[in-house]
């Protein structure tokens, strides 16, 4: 077997790598999407394939890695059911087991609380964590579902279970620790040790923390597994549809026809005659490193990841009447947006249909 514990500086996340050296199969725990470059150097250097690329939850503090793994070394990725994750190969549910080569296999246990659908995972005499148990503490329990008598539940009656030799490997880390033991959380992790259950979410539910800086970037992000819903509709490869074996199967193509259906889809020559003759909200979804293709005057310029968060910040659209275009590079992530909009209850959206390479070429 091959084991090896990675961290990202930047938000202090921990990811892992496992491996099977008979077969080469590996997997990683936790990725993060600007590490990519350094796992890819290191599967070569051991001569692993990724098989998947798991995630203990869907990260509010950085981007995961997991979509640009599926598209450049055909992995499959694996969310908790629960996480509302858009575009997942594998949706976990508990006792998942992931298998590398005959020798090697990791089990996944759910055990919300921090979020709705976060998942440890076990592997020989290690646990995974995420956040549900931190060295010294655990995960915040105040936003994406986030339950604090749930997650006393998680750790005291699942985690807290298994033999206090078992290595507790955590998904963050802020001072320097690498490993615990679940005895070791058990005696002395100042928020659980010696605590009942209401008096842990009495704590919890106290702690008035900031929200993480990435939130408003990462979550929306981490839905479609850190890429972008342009990259996902667009892909062809078969590793981007979800299994057999996974219910409610719907693949992304499908998906944006199927919205396309349901909202008001306009031409670029329609688009430009609105913007001439009546007072319209022009939203650019694209991302600021797509800008260099050309921009439109005048366009509101709102990351699709960020829309949700702050379109109510722009003064042009802060009435839910307004008349409002989006537009995207190809018009898919500006469909999807528009349900997004229709859904918090503005009552006049529309998709400029070809994106920004419709308006280019006309």
């Amino acid at each position: 077997m091959l084991f090896k514990q990675l961290f990202d500086p930047e938000s202090s996340t921990l990811t892992y790598l496992i491996a099977d050296t008979f077969s080469r199969e590996a997997a990683l725990i936790d990725p993060v999407k600007s590490e990519v470059e350094i796992y890819k150097a290191l599967l070569n250097e051991y001569g692993l394939v990724l098989k998947y690329s798991l995630e203990t939850h869907v990260h509010a503090d950085h981007i995961t890695g997991s979509g640009i793994l599926r598209k450049e070394l055909k992995c499959k990725t694996a969310v908790s059911q629960a996480c509302g994750a858009k575009s997942p190969d594998i949706e976990i549910v508990d006792w998942r087991i992931f298998h590398l080569g005959d020798n090697e296999s990791i089990t996944a246990r759910t055990t919300p609380g921090h979020t709705q659908g976060s998942v440890s995972f076990l592997w020989r005499d290690r646990v995974f964590t995420g956040d549900s148990l931190l060295i010294n503490g655990c995960g915040r329990t105040d936003f994406q579902g986030g339950d604090a008598g749930a997650l006393y539940d998680s750790i005291t009656l699942k985690l807290f279970s298994l033999p206090d030799e078992t290595l507790v490997y955590p998904g963050h880390d802020y001072k320097g620790y690498r490993v615990s033991s679940i005895g070791q959380e058990k005696r002395i992790n100042p928020r659980l040790a010696g605590k009942t259950r209401d008096e842990f979410i009495e704590l919890m539910n106290n702690l008035n923390l900031p929200k993480p800086k990435l939130i408003d970037i990462a979550v929306p992000a981490n839905r479609y597994c850190g890429v972008d819903e342009e990259d996902l509709v667009q892909s062809s490869e078969p590793e981007m549809q979800k299994p057999a074996e996974v219910k409610s199967k719907i693949n992304a193509s499908q998906l944006v026809a199927q919205i396309k259906n349901q909202i008001v889809e306009i031409s670029v020559s329609d688009t430009k005659n609105l913007l001439e003759q009546e007072s319209v909200c022009l939203i650019d979804v694209r991302e600021a490193s797509e800008y260099e293709e050309g921009v439109i005057n005048g366009a509101l310029k709102i990351p699709r990841g960020l829309l949700e968060f702050k379109i109510g910040d722009e003064d042009a659209v802060n009435v839910v009447d307004t008349k409002i275009i989006l537009f995207c590079r190809s018009g898919n992530r500006s469909a999807l947006a528009a349900v997004s909009l229709e859904n918090m209850g503005y009552k006049n959206v529309m998709s400029m249909a070809g994106g920004y390479q419709a308006w280019k070429q006309s």
